[in-house]
């Protein structure tokens, strides 16, 4: 299953022919990872590069014999088909090294983010039932923390060091079992069918606790529309997404479809607070092809001086996570004469609703249903919505599209909730315009109802950031006595410009000429940072509580 043809038809053919078949049997360590290396020894699959200017390289063959090697030391220790293992490792060569290996063993890995606290890492082993983790030794503290505290936990793997109670990567390479690191052997009654469990995301926790997400062995395939005809990518690409390991990003642009197209990926190990002035550098230096980042990141590249650098290598660049606003595809297309098209999809999914380069550019767009995929607009009750008319998100399951989520983990509630007459609600709200293109507003929580209206937080935040003062704006619904909830707006002032009742009226002002004037923010507060995700998406439910609370205690 892995790809050596590159052909984009137009939207209208693509939608209508391509399928992904699915095979009974289908495992991305053996059939993507070994069948390239099989295929040509010596591809490249991986550059990495440290913040010091380390730099390795990875051949699809190298990758093969490492994950083997890997497979082998983690049969050692217990891991078999359906054990569970989290993987808790930055943007280091290992972390792929044993995701491949956890995949051709047939187990369930869960990447998760450095960032997560004792208390984060706890809930999580003990919500999945976790045997085993994975991590490094600047991360290992935090788990001798906890680990007495999870019963399901039987093994402490650490691959950068040797630690008392721990097993040891660099131990096991210096003193190897006596096993091949050309093969790893897996039984017949073992191997992977494409409906056995693969992976489990925990979802960002933008409201409430995160919620256990399991996707199955067929869940890369799923990603060949992500990479293939989002990402443009092809068998000679280099391409760089810039995101953490521990979210389903890395997984739309780090590894799956990307490998399964035999393209090579970039990735930059960061530690600590992203400097755009890092990244474009070394978009110049290894003269990257295809390019992926959120909108924070995007914003922040806008502020560089982009005519600084020969960026000519570059021919696509895409953007998922949260809408971005059409100003910054405006600014970003001056600077580098790329449109960048976005992307939607969630950790649940793989990209369902994209601007595909075959369609025409409509900044601020989601785009249109990804070949497929059946995603529609329905009413509460339901039903399809007509043109212009908002309502909530839904994707068929049936069929169910390669890369859709199975269920949530031990959350029936959860499942109940979203899987309603053989549709998966996303909890967004979107809506399609005359030509079939689908633009988002918001979550279903964060559509705010005001004196009659209903107003998307996007739209007005997309208003706001245009600004010249205003770097960046997250948008809630505030308790009001007599309209019931008013725009509120928070918003993060670009350096030179102070808070001042002069400039609340001026942004104000200036949104009642960019929006619909019902839509303008009718407070606003100045904030120096606004409160978001470990994965850098706005916690608006935060802010809407904050904005209740303040609300019940002046009455």
């Amino acid at each position: 299953m892995i790809s050596t043809d590159h052909n984009m038809p137009d939207y209208g053919t693509m939608y209508k022919n391509f399928r992904i078949e699915v095979p009974e049997y289908f495992n991305f360590g053996f059939d993507v990872i070994d069948a390239w290396a099989k295929k040509d020894r010596n591809k490249l699959a991986m550059i990495w590069v440290s913040q010091k200017c380390e730099e390795k390289k990875y051949s699809f063959f190298d990758l093969a014999n490492l994950s083997n090697q890997a497979a082998n030391v983690l049969l050692k220790y217990g891991i078999n088909k359906g054990d569970r293992v989290l993987v808790m490792l930055p943007r280091v060569p290992e972390w792929w090294i044993f995701a491949i290996a956890l995949i051709k063993l047939g187990a369930i890995f869960c990447p998760c983010p450095t960032m997560l606290t004792p208390r984060d890492i706890k809930y999580r082993v003990n919500k999945g039932k976790f045997r085993m983790i994975i991590t490094d030794l600047e991360n290992s503290r935090k788990v001798e923390e906890i680990c007495n505290e999870c019963p399901t936990l039987t093994c402490r793997f650490v691959v950068d060091a040797e630690l008392d109670g721990w097993a040891s990567w660099p131990y096991e390479l210096l003193y190897p079992a006596p096993v091949s690191h050309h093969s790893v052997s897996i039984p017949d009654e073992h191997r992977t069918k494409s409906t056995d469990p693969m992976l489990i995301y925990f979802t960002s926790g933008t409201a409430g606790e995160p919620k256990q997400v399991l996707h199955d062995n067929s869940y890369p395939l799923g990603h060949i529309v992500t990479a293939r005809f989002w990402q443009d990518i092809r068998h000679n690409d280099l391409h760089f997404t810039v995101s953490d390991t521990g979210w389903a990003k890395c997984a739309w642009g780090k590894i799956f479809g990307q490998w399964i197209e035999g393209a090579c990926i970039f990735v930059y190990n960061f530690n600590g607070k992203f400097k755009a002035t890092e990244v474009l550098p070394l978009l110049e230096k290894y003269e990257v092809t295809t390019f992926c980042c959120p909108p924070t990141i995007y914003r922040m590249l806008i502020l560089a001086d982009l005519d600084r650098f020969d960026l000519s290598s570059l021919r696509h660049c895409t953007s998922v996570g949260e809408p971005l606003n059409p100003e910054v595809i405006r600014v970003w297309k001056e600077g580098t004469g790329l449109t960048i098209c976005e992307g939607y999809g969630q950790t649940e999914t793989a990209c369902c609703v994209g601007a595909f380069p075959c369609l025409e550019s409509r900044p601020g767009s989601m785009g249109k249903p990804s070949p497929g995929w059946d995603v529609q607009i329905h009413d509460e009750g339901g039903k399809p919505v007509g043109v212009r008319e908002e309502g909530r998100l839904a994707i068929s399951c049936n069929p169910r599209p390669p890369g859709l989520i199975i269920e949530y983990l031990d959350n029936p509630d959860e499942n109940k909730k979203s899987f309603v007459n053989g549709w998966y609600y996303t909890g967004d709200k979107a809506y399609r315009d005359e030509d079939g293109f689908y633009w988002f507003i918001g979550r279903d929580d964060d559509v705010i109802k005001s004196s009659g209206y209903r107003i998307g937080p996007f739209e007005v935040e997309s208003a706001l950031i245009e600004h010249p003062a205003v770097q960046e704006a997250a948008v809630v619904g505030s308790p009001d006595r007599i309209r019931g909830l008013i725009v509120k707006a928070f918003v993060v002032l670009n350096t030179g410009y102070e808070p001042s009742e002069a400039l609340v009226r001026e942004i104000k002002k200036y949104v009642k000429h960019t929006t619909a004037p019902y839509k303008y923010p009718r407070a606003i507060e100045f904030m120096p940072e606004l409160p978001k995700t470990l994965s850098g998406k706005i916690k608006r439910n935060e802010l809407r509580l904050q904005e209740e609370q303040k609300y019940n205690d002046r009455k």
